[in-house]
């Protein structure tokens, strides 16, 4: 094949985003990963450790003993937690976070931001409506 006939993305020299996403994925460090249980939903975070099992913040998960680590809600092994990825991470699949008009790209913490405001603001609209006569 030649230059000509490449497809535009292949052809241009300059990266475009989604490369640049991917090449950020690449370098992602999986010791800010979190992990979360699969059989109660404990998720450790090692930006915060576990006060209750005395682990230190910062303490990433494949620093912890495999043998003596277990899920301080359910007991379960360090073998039953799957990893969630970073905190700031949108939730979801990654093929779909480009549809459902912006919002698949938002964290958890934003969604619920979004979910509860909207809620705050229907509750107050529905108030609102004692002071007409």
């Amino acid at each position: 094949m030649s230059e000509d006939t490449l497809p535009e993305e292949l052809n241009s020299p300059e990266p475009t985003a989604e490369s640049a996403e991917i090449a950020v994925e690449a370098t992602d460090d999986p010791d800010t990963h979190r992990f979360e249980c699969r059989a109660c939903g404990f998720v450790y975070d090692p930006d915060e450790g576990v006060k209750k099992l005395a682990i230190q913040a910062g303490t990433p998960f494949s620093a912890l003993d495999p043998n003596s680590f277990r899920c301080p809600v359910c007991r379960s092994k360090t073998l039953a937690f799957k990893d969630i990825g970073p905190r700031n991470k949108p939730s979801g699949f990654e093929e779909n976070l480009g549809y459902g008009l912006g919002v698949n790209t938002l964290t958890p913490g934003q969604k619920n931001v979004l979910i509860f405001g909207g809620f705050a603001l229907a509750i107050a609209f529905f108030l609102s409506l004692y002071s007409l006569r």
